[in-house]
């Protein structure tokens, strides 16, 4: 038997019928006592909401009430991109303005409407008007649209034109860069594009325009898994400027996972090189994984040097670019600041090098630019062959010259081919450094465990807040040596200690740093080959250590703690109700039995 409708509910239904199509006087609606008004304006449908937004102006709470009932994943994601913009002092547009919900809700909606179309517009059967496509049913429901009937209110034509204002940040894949589709977002006022699977010359034709139709309002531009020649990077680049200007107010560049030299041996397209050197506002940079050779990476420098911006993220990886530093590095040898103040790469606050492929010769031209970037915060050079030789002959900017400051810094040398003799003369040097070092990774490069008493020196005089040190082979005796030397109170709020084959060692640091470290947010000690005492060791250390900030211990990887008895000792350590130790799932039919004989 079906629940009978209260009054109330058959109520909103009626207002919300009459609202949403047009009847009677929606006026009357704020003639309500504000208690029942407010009520109704946090229950009512978005479509409902949107028809009367302009009769009412205090409708922000509503409309975020919305948002974050739909999209509660989405808040997440743009709390950790601001922290980390501003960690690095790069601040975009949406953290300088009040939110706008209303916006927001909308502008994600169309995207979801954009991305259901271009599954059925890639169907090999498919050839029609993209514009006439139809909405699903799921994403309407969502609006409080339900029934179709003889409207046309479910086809991406009308979520185009009745919504497009509100975009801010698109995402269009090439299949949808159509006549029919930009010129319903005509109304758009685009502040960041992404534009995905440009491949030909039709797609590059629609993205064009599409820059050129809000060539005032850009600062964003992004394009991922596109093939283009050089003609159709200079149409692209070009789309930006207006006619009797050469100069362009675009932000953030960014092209990933892309093909746009058409080979290693190509130069740059002239259009991409003036389009870097003429961005008065460009902020920042990136080429990855773009099939990118050492003359398109020279221009690319060069181009950048001659702009007149004020660059503060620049990043150049995933590319095969042996040798390219030690060419363009050299020209800085005797480089003076004060006799040319105004080059761009100055103002760096970011560099990422990662996966280029480069060696100690690289790092000797680095060095020579690094020591001009003096607001340099962050520096990855992960996934480069550079060894012990191309370490030391960055040990004096690490330790002199980041020593000068007391700004926060990152240094990333994960997978560099170092040593434990390597290593240890940086984490020597650095634990002499007057400056604060905020993160340091060197991860995946084979250190052994004579690397354990300089990385316990390190840590009782640093200020290191996050230490990766995955897979770097410490094993139990490594473990055992920054146990026994670890004796101080450390600054650590995340550190990574999984893929080491630390045995009961491993818990036993674990403890040590739960007990040490009263900052400790995050500890990863998964796949360390922990026996099922460890458990038993880390839950003495949290009984010791009340009120620390502990919010996470993996242990996942180490199938030997997964039992019955260990559910018990993990329900009683919570951080907001989630669990603080982390394991592996349990599965009891899986677990080894034992029969009754001796």
């Amino acid at each position: 038997m079906k629940d009978i409708p209260s009054l109330f509910s058959l109520c909103l239904r009626t207002i919300t019928w009459n609202i949403m199509h047009g009847c009677g006087n929606s006026q009357d609606l704020f003639e309500l006592p504000s208690v029942f008004l407010d009520g109704l304006l946090m229950i009512l449908p978005p479509l409902a909401l949107q028809n009367i937004y302009e009769l009412h102006n205090e409708l922000n709470l509503a409309w975020e009430t919305l948002y974050k009932k739909r999209w509660p994943e989405n808040l997440k994601t743009k709390h950790q991109l601001r922290g980390t913009e501003a960690d690095h002092g790069i601040v975009t547009h949406e953290s300088t303005c009040a939110i706008d919900w209303q916006q927001l809700y909308w502008e994600e909606h169309l995207q979801e409407c954009l991305d259901a179309v271009t599954e059925q517009a890639l169907l090999p059967s498919f050839d029609g008007n993209i514009a006439e496509l139809e909405i699903p049913e799921s994403i309407m429901g969502l609006i409080g649209h339900f029934g179709s009937g003889d409207c046309n209110c479910s086809k991406l034509s009308c979520h185009c034109s009745q919504f497009g204002c509100y975009v801010r940040c698109l995402r269009l894949q090439g299949v949808l860069c159509r006549d029919e589709v930009l010129n319903l977002l005509e109304e758009s006022k685009l502040e960041a594009l992404v534009l995905r699977r440009i491949l030909s010359r039709r797609h590059v034709d629609g993205a064009c325009k599409l820059i050129y139709q809000n060539r005032e309002t850009l600062a964003s531009i992004e394009l991922v898994y596109c093939k283009l020649l050089p003609l159709d990077i200079d149409m692209i680049c070009g789309s930006i400027y207006n006619k009797d200007i050469r100069y362009h107010g675009i932000q953030h560049f960014s092209i990933k996972s892309s093909n746009i030299f058409g080979s290693k041996s190509s130069i740059i397209p002239s259009g991409l090189s003036f389009f870097l050197s003429s961005g008065r506002s460009l902020h920042s940079v990136r080429f990855a994984d773009v099939h990118m050779g050492q003359k398109s990476a020279v221009a690319i420098f060069e181009a950048l040097i001659e702009s007149p911006s004020g660059l503060a993220s620049f990043e150049m990886s995933g590319n095969e670019l042996e040798g390219w530093l030690s060419k363009v590095g050299n020209r800085y040898n005797h480089f003076s600041p004060v006799s040319e103040p105004h080059i761009a790469l100055q103002s760096l606050v970011l560099l990422n090098l990662r996966g280029n492929n480069l060696n100690e010769s690289d790092m000797s031209g680095l060095h020579h630019m690094l020591v001009n970037m003096p607001k340099l915060l962050s520096l990855d050079l992960s996934d480069n062959p550079i060894g012990d030789d191309g370490l030391r002959s960055l040990m004096p900017f690490f330790v002199k010259d980041l020593g000068k400051t007391s700004r926060a810094t990152e240094i990333w040398l994960e997978n560099c081919d170092l040593s434990g003799i390597g290593v240890s003369e940086l984490l020597q040097s650095l634990a002499m450094m007057k400056g604060q070092l905020k993160t340091l990774s060197f991860a995946g490069n084979d250190l052994g465990s004579s690397v354990g008493p300089p990385l316990a020196e390190f840590l009782g005089k640093s200020l290191v807040q996050n230490l990766n040190i995955e897979d770097i082979g410490l094993g139990s005796f490594g473990f055992q040596e920054l146990d026994r030397e670890l004796t101080k109170e450390i600054a650590l709020a995340h550190i990574n200690i999984s893929k080491n084959r630390g045995g009961v060692q491993a818990a036993h640091f674990i403890s040590c740093i739960i007990c040490r470290a009263p900052d400790i947010v995050s500890i990863n000690g998964g796949s360390n080959l922990l026996p099922p005492e460890s458990l038993s060791i880390i839950e003495d250390a949290l009984r010791k250590s009340k009120g620390n900030k502990l919010e996470k211990i993996d242990l996942t990887g180490n199938t030997s703690l997964c039992s019955l008895n260990s559910e018990f000792i993990i329900s009683q350590f919570m951080f907001q109700g989630n669990p603080i130790i982390i394991l592996s799932s349990f599965d009891p039919y899986s677990a080894p039995h034992h029969d009754d004989d001796p």
